[in-house]
This record gives structure tokens, C-alpha cells and sequence, in this order.
């Protein structure tokens, strides 16, 4: 079961706890009305604009039920994000047309940038911007979530490289049903680095945000029936790109730049060509890799981004290519495998999308050589190199948990808690223990921390690692999950897969591109995944969760409190 939380602590014992007094009082002066009273997750006042800062680019962006054709005969009900320019480039706004997805959000590195969020749903909500490195009241953590007919303003300067990020909604317990019903958009942002390659632009630069649904009879969205759609994750049983039904795509015979987003909520995609074409990957969630590498195929878990060239060129007028999904095991336990109803098996073979060569051309851009110069951190640089911070997955009954605890907002734990301008060595793997806090599962270990220790030796968790309490069911219950952490983006440097998982493991390792800046990583069952990360420019509290978006509704959810 859940932790046992105790949502009685006083404004003072749980300022406290989570290390925020310092941060109230220093630049969050609103937290401490927020925390009189509390019982529940707080709920500070909205925030307004600050006149001081004067932003390049300036949006409205609206979040209301609508109702838009996915499938032939009656329009399906959604949740949709639309927008409005008041001030910036003309192009920083662009609709896909006919879809329920927010429009591209366009920015480049170094702008201001002002957005005005309006809550249109009849429940709260707040919007995060996925990949973005922003300060903490920036972030779209539930603490900043508004009541229905509110006004939040989101402030902050584009320090991002080049990439392609997401915004979708972030609001305690309810993020996976307000995106599965539709809110979520790309947000593009550019840099001259980029620029300078020349790469498909235009017309020939492509969103393919790929999501499952399932409709009932009257063309309307169907969610969680029962518990097993909330311990498993939730799959829909059409396959959608860019909001549309049997998407098909068509191209010239030349090079295009397709830029891949997993918008579902659980579901993860094995992405390959059906002739076996091999796919050239420019860049991950960070944005561009040092240079292309080519893959047979590519895993994509929720959260998860792509940037690939496509190159057409030399195919006959008139041929057609066709992204499948291609078959992979061992994301689910056997249990959940067998649960699966009809539909779209996960981890099965299926169609995603056909390109179609509807013209012939001549001319098309040459693939660059090299691309770019991400700064990739190495474990000398960081300030714990034989201390990892543990991020451990815990699969216990009716309950994900990280850490050994579910989400709870007065509930940071000492290896949770990260100084400022610090680069840290963290180690995400699986615990087969169940319902236990750190202390209690190794006070050894809980001692460590409060001696100054940033994080649990990586192999000496004791009861977490090795099964302790309910470690059976935990093995039984084992399957991948997508870790996503808030904030700047981090280095993968190792995975590691523990022995009897090897055949699952081969399935799906060729398709993993470690070499780029990653902010959602997909950690197999078995599987310790080292990464680095920087906590650079902005102290508070930034999430970390399971992007299996049941999962992190859940509770599978935690925050790093940076001090």
C-alpha cells in the first residue's frame, strides 16, 4: 500500500522537514501563507506578472473542453490547449491543423518569454514545460496548479539548446487523464548552432506525436475501467499521430527532419521502418547528438523524444514506407501480459504511419557530418562520484513507489535534497522491497545521509536492492518504466542488467541513444541505469517521476528540494 503519510504537520515542522523556510523567506515570500493550515497539498495564489520583466515574446495559452473529428462519424469530446501571439516572431505560434494537440510552440535560446495560462476545465490544473531548464515557480509543479477560471503567469528566459520539448499538464493526481483527453504540444526551441547545419526546415520539418486510444461505440475517449489500467498503465487500442487516425504522410523524394514525440500516457513503441531501413537519429530529448548514429530501431517511452533524418530520395513516385512498431518483450510482467485484452498488445507489431512519395525531386540537403557540441559531464565532475543519488523503483501491492515511498509534498528525504550549482552522480535501478522509507529499510544506509552523504552507496542497498519486504511480489510485479527528472537535462554514462534478464534485454537494447542530453530515461526490468545531472542556477523543488503517467498519478512521484 501507500506510505503512511501524515498530512497534519504544523506551517513549521514541515518547513522544516523540506528544507523550504530558507527558500520562503529568501524568494518564495507566498509559500508561507500557502503552508497555514494546510492538510492537503497547498495551493499558492496564482501568480501574476512582474512589470520589471519585459518579455520578447508574450502568449496567451488556453486550456477548455472542445470537441474535434478523429474518427469517421461523431466528434470525440477533448481537452484542448489553444494559444494566442500578443507580442513575438510570427511564426512562434503554428496550429496542426484538424488536431485536438496544442499549437508548436516556436522559441529560440535567449529570448524572454511571458505566457499567460488560462484555466478553462472545471478542475484545477497547471502546465509544465517538459525539458525546459526554468526556475522552480516556473516549473508547473502541482503547488502552482489553479482553480478553474484562474490565471497563472509563467515568466522565464530560454536557456535551453536547440531541442524539441513538450508542454502538457502537471496537476497532482490527475496529470495522465488530462493528457490522455488531449493537452499536450510540442514546444521547438532554436539556437544558431543549429541554424548554422541547414538541416529540413519548413515543410520539411515534421512533428510525429505518436499516442494510443480508445473509443466507445459514440467516437468518445474511454479511460481507466479498473485498478489493472492504473497498475499496468493505460493502452488504447488506435494508434494517432499528430491527433489523427491511419496518419499517412506525404513527401517529396528527398530528405526530411521528423521530429518524434511518445504522447501516450504508458504505452512504449519499438519504432522501425517495415522494409528495414536503418534510421538516422540526429538528436534526443536535449536536442542534437555530437553526430547522426544509425539504428535499426528506435525505443520511445513516454516523455521520450527523437530528431531523425528521413531520406526519400531515389524512391519512386508513387512508393510507400510504412513506421511500425516492431515486436519486444519484457516491459510488463507476465501477470499484466495475460490481463491484456484484445487490441494493441503491447509489445507487439503494428502500423504507426505510412509515408507516401507523391512527387519526385532532385534537390535535397546533404546529411552534416557532425552536428553539435552538447557538454557532457563525466563522473570526476561531479560532487559525489562514489556516493550516487538512489532514484529505486519499488513495485509493491496497488502501489509504485520511488524510493520506497509514495508522493507526498512534506516528504523530502535527506538523499533528496540537492545543493545549488552542484553536479551529482545518480543511479536509478529496481528495489524489490515494498512500502518502506529509506530509514526503514536500511538505517545503516539513512545514517549515511544525515552524515553528510548525498546519496546511498549504489551497491550497498541492503533490503532495497536485494528484496527485503514483499521482494517477491516486487520481482513478480517488475516491468520498465520511463524515469523523467525535472530541470536541466542529464548524461546516461552506464545500464547494467542484471542477470536473467538477458533475453527481454535484447529485444529492445539496440535502440536506446545514450550519447545525447536525455531528461526521461526508460529503465528496464533488472536494469541500473548511471546517469549525471546538473542542478545548476535555480534553487526549490523540481520533480522526479515515472512518465507512465498512471504511475505518477499513482504516486510514483518525488521531488529533489535544491538548496
Amino acid at each position: 500500500m501507500f506510505a503512511n503519510n501524515n498530512n497534519n504537520y504544523s506551517r513549521r515542522r514541515f518547513l522544516s522537514h523540506t528544507g523550504l523556510g530558507m527558500l520562503a523567506f529568501a524568494g518564495m515570500p507566498n509559500l508561507l501563507q500557502a503552508m497555514e493550515g494546510m492538510q492537503a497539498m497547498p495551493k499558492m495564489p496564482p501568480r501574476l506578472a512582474n512589470p520589471q520583466f519585459k518579455p520578447d515574446v508574450e502568449i496567451e495559452l488556453f486550456c477548455k473542453p472542445a470537441a474535434v473529428a478523429i474518427l469517421v462519424g461523431q466528434q470525440t469530446q477533448v481537452l484542448q490547449y489553444t494559444a494566442r501571439l500578443l507580442q513575438g516572431p510570427k511564426d512562434t505560434l503554428t496550429e496542426i491543423a484538424g488536431s485536438y494537440l496544442g499549437p508548436i510552440i516556436r522559441l529560440h535560446k535567449g529570448q524572454k518569454v511571458r505566457i499567460l495560462l488560462h484555466n478553462g476545465l472545471s478542475e484545477t490544473t497547471v502546465t509544465h514545460w517538459h525539458g525546459l531548464h526554468v526556475p522552480a515557480e516556473m516549473d508547473g509543479h502541482p503547488l502552482y496548479a489553479i482553480a478553474s477560471g484562474e490565471k497563472l503567469v509563467y515568466e522565464f528566459e530560454v536557456l535551453n539548446r536547440a531541442g524539441l520539448n513538450i508542454y502538457h499538464p502537471h496537476p497532482h493526481e490527475t496529470t495522465a487523464k488530462q493528457v490522455y483527453h488531449g493537452l499536450a504540444g510540442a514546444l521547438v526551441v532554436n539556437d544558431d548552432e543549429e541554424a548554422a547545419l541547414g538541416l529540413p526546415s519548413g515543410d520539411y520539418e515534421i512533428p510525429i506525436v505518436i499516442q494510443d486510444r480508445l473509443f466507445d461505440a459514440q467516437n468518445q475517449l474511454v479511460y481507466v475501467r479498473h485498478q489493472h489500467d492504473r497498475m499496468m498503465g493505460f493502452y488504447g487500442d488506435r494508434i494517432l499521430v499528430n491527433g489523427k487516425a491511419d496518419f499517412q504522410l506525404d513527401v517529396d523524394s528527398r530528405a526530411y527532419r521528423l521530429r518524434f514525440m511518445n504522447g501516450s500516457t504508458a504505452r512504449i513503441y519499438k519504432l522501425g521502418w517495415d522494409d528495414g531501413t536503418p534510421i538516422t537519429v540526429l538528436g534526443v530529448d536535449g536536442g542534437l547528438l555530437e553526430q547522426p548514429e544509425t539504428k535499426p530501431y528506435m525505443m520511445l517511452a513516454p516523455g521520450e523524444r527523437l530528431d531523425v533524418w528521413a531520406d526519400f530520395s531515389g524512391r519512386p513516385e508513387g512508393s510507400q514506407l510504412v513506421m511500425r512498431s516492431l515486436a519486444f518483450s519484457g516491459v510488463l510482467p507476465s501477470m499484466g501480459m495475460m490481463m491484456q485484452r484484445g487490441g494493441l498488445a503491447v509489445g507487439s507489431e503494428y502500423p504507426i504511419f505510412t509515408v507516401k512519395v507523391t512527387r519526385k525531386v532532385s534537390d535535397s540537403p546533404k546529411l552534416p557530418h557532425t552536428l553539435a557540441k552538447p557538454h557532457r559531464y563525466a563522473i570526476a565532475d561531479t560532487a559525489n562520484p562514489n556516493r550516487p543519488v538512489p532514484i529505486a523503483i519499488t513495485e509493491a501491492h496497488m502501489a509504485m513507489l520511488l524510493n520506497g515511498r509514495s508522493y507526498a509534498y512534506n516528504d523530502v528525504q535527506d538523499s533528496e535534497r540537492i545543493p545549488v550549482n552542484t553536479v551529482q552522480l545518480m543511479e536509478i535501478f529496481h528495489a524489490h522491497g515494498g512500502g518502506m522509507g529509506m530509514s526503514e529499510a536500511n538505517p545503516k544506509q539513512a545514517a549515511d545521509h544525515q552524515n553528510g552523504g548525498m546519496g546511498m552507496m549504489g551497491h550497498g542497498m541492503g533490503g532495497m536492492r536485494q528484496g527485503g519486504m514483499g521482494g517477491s511480489m516486487g520481482m513478480m510485479m517488475s516491468m520498465a518504466h520511463p524515469i523523467h527528472l525535472h530541470g536541466q537535462a542529464f548524461t546516461i554514462i552506464s545500464r547494467t542488467i542484471a542477470t536473467g534478464n538477458e533475453e527481454h534485454y535484447a529485444t529492445v537494447r539496440d535502440g536506446f541513444i545514450d550519447n545525447g542530453l536525455k531528461d526521461t530515461v526508460l529503465v528496464m526490468p533488472g536494469e541500473t541505469v548511471r546517469i549525471i545531472k546538473p542542478f545548476q542556477d535555480f534553487k526549490g523543488v523540481f520533480m522526479y517521476h515515472c512518465h507512465n503517467l498512471e504511475h505518477e498519478d499513482m504516486g510514483m512521484m518525488r521531488d529533489f528540494l535544491v538548496v
